[in-house]
């Protein structure tokens, strides 16, 4: 397996002093998904829930949707000349029955860790491969539980609190319980790797639930976020332009800007209680 951290020597300045010493650094390595035995596609990853970020790119895409269509995961051996195991390979076998992915999805090529969907994004897509209607969702959830979630995913950091440097995704209960929390050093493979670790256990679709993360909110992870029938999105940062379109067309409560005691609410003010509005 890889690892997660990685140590590298830095020349360190602080206020005019220098000093040679070892910084701890997340570690990035490519990440090849295949299903089937064929390849689909290349991602940037920190290694560490290879199976989950693997299946939870699927559910995004729209290829499964219960662990009952994946028949099994393995890591593909001999992907080094000398037929050693680098453990960036993960193959996914369908169960029978299953389709596997046409040809409009194969993206055989590289992927970087900031991309997510590279121009692939279209909102009528989203909409008519969606398995589930996160606008039928009766989630509703308190301002006073939203506020806390930014310091309890915080706290749930265990890898950025050594490296600074990777975002987080958070799902919690509508009571605010950190159900699941996964790192990486990207924000669309931290939320596949909580996507994928829910559809290996049976607990998609994720109704009222609502997904937190460490950046901002972009396109993809509206996406990402219905295809899982996540109600609720919520970000410490922005959202984007389409990140807004996709949510009001899907009936998803999105949230940006949560620091403190604020927050902008950009979509699906109703599931808040009390509305923060005078």
């Amino acid at each position: 397996m890889g690892r997660v951290t990685v140590r590298r020597r830095v020349l360190r300045v602080r206020e005019g002093d220098s000093s040679y010493r070892p910084d701890t650094l997340a570690a990035e390595e490519p990440m090849e998904i295949r299903v089937g035995g064929r390849p689909l596609t290349v991602t940037m990853r920190t290694p560490g829930d290879d199976f989950d970020l693997a299946v939870g790119f699927l559910v995004s895409e729209g290829v499964v949707h219960s662990a009952e269509e994946v028949a099994g995961i393995r890591y593909c051996a001999g992907a080094t000349a000398d037929g050693g195991n680098t453990y960036n390979v993960v193959d996914v076998g369908l169960a029978p029955g299953v389709a596997a992915p046409g040809a409009s999805l194969e993206r055989n090529f590289y992927t970087t860790s900031s991309c997510g969907l590279c121009g692939k994004a279209s909102l009528d897509a989203v909409r008519t491969t969606a398995a589930w209607s996160v606008a039928e969702d009766p989630l509703r959830i308190g301002t006073d539980v939203l506020t806390a979630l930014p310091d309890r995913l915080r706290a749930a950091q265990r890898v950025f609190d050594s490296t600074g440097g990777l975002h987080a995704a958070g799902l919690f209960s509508a009571e605010g319980e950190l159900l699941c929390l996964r790192e990486d050093v990207g924000r669309h493979n931290a939320v596949d790797k909580v996507v994928g670790h829910a559809l290996r256990s049976g607990l998609l679709p994720l109704r009222g639930s609502v997904l937190m993360v460490s950046g901002r909110a972009s396109f993809e992870l509206v996406q990402k976020a219905v295809m899982a029938g996540i109600p609720l999105l919520a970000a410490v940062s922005a959202p984007s332009s389409l990140a807004v379109d996709l949510a009001a067309e899907s009936g998803l409560t999105l949230i940006g800007f949560l620091r403190g005691a604020s927050m902008n609410v950009y979509t699906g003010d109703e599931r808040l209680h009390p509305l923060p509005v005078a």
